[in-house]
C-alpha cells in the first residue's frame, strides 16, 4: 500500500470522522509500504516498492511527484482512478492543453501505462486522446462516462421512483416517512437493476471491440451520417476523420474501445430521440418494460400508477433503446435502416419480436452463466452467433411483415413453428449442412461449452431459414418440420448451400458491397423458400421422405441437372458479385413460369 499525503490540503480516508492519514494504523500496511507526505524532499524505495512499481535497479529514492508517476506506470493488473485531476494524456498533447496545472509535473502519457486495464471512478482522470493512445498500445479501457454510468443510472431510478410515489404522498395515502422507508428497502434491488444494465452495456462494447476491424467502414459511414444530421461533432469527440478511418482499414484496424464508447453513447442518444418522436413508447406490448424498470415491491403495489407516470414514455424509450443497442450493437440500426428503409421504431419492434421468436433471452442467460468458467473470447463468439441470427431475423420481419410491425402478432405466427424447427434441426440436416453443424458443435464442446448450449448455438446459422419455412407451412397448411426437411434436402441436392456460402464470402469493403451482399443473400433465401413450396406441391404422397420428394420433383422438371452443373461451376470459382448474381438467376430459373 502506498498513500501520498498532502500536508497542505488534508486527505482523509473513510474512517472515523476527523481522522487524518497520519493517524492510520501502519501495522495494517504490508511490508515495504507506507504513508508518505507529498512535502517530503525524497522517499526511499524499498525492495517491495521496487518490485511492485517496476522501478529500475539503482534508483534508491524518488521525489513524491516521481513516485506518483511511478505508481501510474506500475506493471499491475488494474489502475483505478477515483480522484480529482487528469493524470494521463497523449504524447500528442501538451500539459497546457490538458488544463490541469496542479498535476502537470506528475502526469504521464497513455503509451507509458503498463497496467493491463484502467478503470475510471472519477471524471477526466485521462484525456480522451490519452485513453485512445493507451488502447492502441494494448491496454483495456472504456471512458469515464461508461465506467461511471452506474451512478447516473442509480440517480435516474431514484428520481423516477420519487415521481411515482409523489402522487401517493400528495393524497395522504403514503407519508414521507413511509416513502423514505420504502426507498431504503429497495436499495439492493435498484443496485442489481443498475448493475444488470451496465453489465449488458459492457458486453456490447466487448462485442464491438471484437468486430471493430471488419466493421471499420460501417463505423465510418455511421459517424458520417450522425455528423451530417448535426448529432455528432467528430472533432470535439476526438473521433477519426474519414482519411484516418481509411488508413485504419488499410491496416486492418478499427475503432478503439474509448472511441466505440463515444459511438455507443451517441447511437443511444440519436435512437432515443427518434423513438420518443414515434408511437413506440405507447405500444401496449412494451408495458412490461415500464413495469420491469421499477423494483418488485413497487410493481406489486403501484403497477397501475406506473402507466400514469409523467415520464413513462421516456422510461420506455430509454429501456428499449438500451436493450436494442446493447443486444444488437452500435451499427445495427444504421445498416438495417439503410438496407430496408425502416425507421427506428419498426426496427426495434422487429428486433423484439425476433428475440422472442428465437428465444434469445434464455441463450443470453446461459452464456452469461459461463462467466469465469470458459474463455471470454468463446463467450463473445457465442453472443455474436445469437446477435447475427437476431439481426438477420429483424431484417426479414421488417421486409416481410406489414409496417408498423405488430410484435404480438409476429410472435404468435412464428414462435411455435420456429421452436419446432430448431429442435428438429440436428436430425434434419444432411451432408454438408450436417458437417458444418457438427464442426461448430465440436468446436464449442472442445472449448468447455455445456453440451445443451453448444447444441443450441450450433444450429443457429441454419435456424434462420425457419422463418420462411414456417411461412410456407402456415400458408399451405403443412407441418413446419415436414417443410424444413424438404427445404434442407433441396438445398443439398441443388447445391444452394454452396451458393449461399459463396454469397456470404463476398467482400464488404463499403456500404454498397454490404448492401448488395445482403440483397443477394435475402433473395437467395426467398427463392429457396419458393422452390421448397414447389417441391411440396408437386407430389402429394405423404409416404415419401424429403429426399424422395426432391428427386421426384427433379424428374418432373427437365433442366434441373444442367442447372446443378452450372451452379457447381459458379461456386467452384472466385466469389464475386457477377458470378453470384448469375448463380441466383440460375436458381430462380428453376421456379415455375407462373
Amino acid at each position: 500500500m502506498l498513500t501520498m499525503q498532502n500536508d497542505e490540503q488534508f486527505d482523509y480516508w473513510n474512517g472515523p470522522e476527523g481522522q487524518h492519514w497520519a493517524d492510520y494504523d501502519t501495522t495494517l500496511i504490508s511490508e515495504g509500504g507506507g504513508i508518505f507526505p507529498r512535502t517530503a524532499k525524497s522517499i526511499s524505495i524499498t525492495p517491495q516498492m521496487r518490485t511492485a512499481l517496476g522501478i529500475a535497479k539503482g534508483v534508491e529514492s524518488l521525489s513524491p511527484v516521481e513516485l506518483i508517476s511511478a505508481c501510474l506506470k506500475a506493471p499491475v493488473d488494474l489502475l483505478w482512478n477515483g480522484g480529482i485531476g487528469t493524470y494521463v494524456k497523449a504524447t500528442t498533447e501538451t500539459s497546457a492543453q490538458v488544463g490541469d496545472k496542479a498535476n502537470d509535473a506528475l502526469r504521464v502519457d497513455g503509451c507509458e501505462l503498463r497496467a493491463k486495464c484502467v478503470g475510471e471512478g472519477g471524471n477526466l482522470g485521462l484525456t480522451q486522446l490519452g485513453r485512445i493512445e493507451y488502447a492502441v498500445s494494448g491496454g483495456r479501457i472504456n471512458t469515464d462516462f461508461i465506467d461511471n454510468s452506474a451512478g447516473v443510472d442509480t440517480s435516474d431510478h431514484e428520481v423516477n421512483i420519487k415521481i411515482l410515489l409523489a402522487g401517493e404522498v400528495a393524497t395522504g395515502r403514503l407519508s414521507l416517512a413511509e416513502r423514505d422507508e420504502i426507498l431504503a428497502s429497495m436499495t439492493d434491488e435498484v443496485g442489481n437493476l443498475v448493475l444488470a444494465h451496465n453489465y449488458a452495456q459492457n458486453l456490447a462494447l466487448a462485442n464491438s471491440v471484437y468486430q471493430a476491424p471488419q466493421m471499420v467502414h460501417v463505423h465510418a459511414d455511421w459517424m458520417e451520417r450522425l455528423s451530417d444530421a448535426g448529432v455528432l461533432d467528430r472533432e470535439i469527440e476526438f473521433l477519426p476523420t474519414d482519411e484516418e478511418m481509411e488508413s485504419r482499414r488499410s491496416a486492418h484496424k478499427g475503432l478503439t474501445a474509448p472511441e466505440l464508447c463515444t459511438m455507443l453513447a451517441w447511437t443511444k442518444i440519436a435512437l432515443e430521440s427518434e423513438i420518443l418522436a414515434s408511437d413506440l413508447p405507447d405500444d401496449p406490448y412494451l408495458s412490461d418494460r415500464l413495469i420491469g424498470y421499477f423494483p418488485r415491491q413497487l410493481q406489486e403495489m403501484y403497477a397501475d400508477q406506473m402507466r400514469g407516470h409523467r415520464l413513462h414514455r421516456e422510461i420506455v424509450a430509454t429501456v428499449v433503446v438500451n436493450e436494442f443497442v446493447n443486444q444488437s450493437g452500435i451499427s445495427c440500426y444504421h445498416r438495417l435502416s439503410g438496407e430496408t428503409g425502416a425507421g427506428a421504431a419498426d426496427l426495434v419492434r422487429a428486433q423484439i419480436a425476433a428475440r422472442t421468436i428465437f428465444s434469445a433471452a434464455p441463450l443470453d442467460a446461459a452464456i452469461r452463466a459461463l462467466d469465469h468458467r470458459i474463455d471470454g473470447g468463446i463467450q463473445t463468439r457465442l453472443r455474436i452467433e445469437v446477435r447475427t441470427l437476431i439481426e438477420r431475423a429483424t431484417r426479414w420481419l421488417v421486409n416481410n411483415r406489414r409496417r408498423p410491425v405488430d410484435i404480438e402478432s409476429a410472435v404468435e405466427v412464428f414462435a411455435t413453428g420456429v421452436r419446432q424447427v430448431q429442435e428438429a434441426l440436428p436430425r434434419l440436416l444432411e451432408r454438408r449442412d450436417r458437417e458444418a453443424y457438427q464442426s461448430r458443435l465440436e468446436h464449442y464442446t472442445a472449448a468447455d461449452v455445456p453440451e445443451d448450449l453448444a447444441l443450441a448455438i450450433a444450429v443457429l446459422p441454419a435456424a434462420y431459414a425457419a422463418l420462411t419455412i414456417v411461412q410456407t407451412a402456415s400458408r399451405d397448411g403443412r407441418d413446419p418440420v415436414e417443410v424444413a426437411g424438404v427445404h434442407f434436402a433441396l438445398g443439398q441436392q441443388l447445391g444452394l448451400d454452396r451458393l449461399l456460402t459463396r454469397i456470404v464470402e463476398l467482400p464488404r469493403e463499403d456500404r454498397w458491397q454490404t448492401m448488395a451482399r445482403a440483397a443477394l443473400r435475402d433473395d437467395m433465401h426467398a427463392v429457396h423458400a419458393q422452390l421448397t413450396a414447389d417441391v411440396l406441391g408437386a407430389d402429394k404422397n405423404d409416404a415419401l421422405s424429403p429426399s424422395e420428394l426432391v428427386r421426384a420433383w427433379e424428374r418432373g422438371n427437365r433442366g434441373v441437372a444442367d442447372s446443378v452443373k452450372t451452379l457447381r461451376s459458379i461456386t467452384a470459382g472466385r466469389a464475386d458479385l457477377a458470378r453470384m448474381s448469375v448463380g441466383l438467376r440460375v436458381v430462380r430459373g428453376l421456379l415455375p413460369a407462373s
